[in-house]
């Protein structure tokens, strides 16, 4: 990492005093500089390019392990934790299912709660003997609202 910020200014400031500044020394930067890249570092982009092939492939909906799987299946051999590294550089993630919303509003100014219960209230009524209902209605904003029901007995 040091000898990256090194090389990022190196056009800049001159070297030597970066890398005291840095703690490291000027024999080791130059070293690092000829040094060829790692066995990971080459297959970095290799990686990347499977990785988001198989992300792509599995409709963006396959976490890291069964991502591996997948990537098994077609003979790339990569561990969990690389591969959750990847995602996280290249900022894939996973299409998350909707949570449940709730469709019932119970603050709503449709009349069906209230010609639910007047069907029972009615139900009820028949039962008595001789029974019937009226309903009481009162203008409200929204429309009428049951207020009771009346019960007419036979003869009265």
């Amino acid at each position: 990492m040091r000898y990256g910020v090194i090389e990022q200014m190196r056009q800049q400031y001159p070297v030597p005093p970066m890398c005291r500044f840095l703690g490291v020394s000027t024999s080791g930067y130059y070293a690092w500089r000829k040094r060829p890249p790692s066995m990971r570092a080459q297959q970095e982009p290799r990686y990347e390019a499977q990785v988001r092939a198989a992300h792509e492939r599995t409709r963006e909906t396959f976490g890291p392990e069964r991502l591996q799987k997948e990537l098994a299946d077609r003979g790339v051999q990569i561990g969990v934790h690389r591969i959750k590294r990847l995602r996280t550089k290249l900022g894939l993630r996973c299409k998350q299912k909707r949570k449940f919303k709730a469709t019932t509003n119970s603050t709503h100014t449709c009349q069906s709660h209230r010609i639910y219960w007047t069907k029972i209230l009615v139900r009820v009524n028949r039962t008595r003997r001789g029974a019937a209902t009226s309903p009481i209605l009162r203008p409200m904003r929204d429309g009428f609202t049951w207020l009771a029901s009346r019960i007419c007995l036979a003869g009265s």
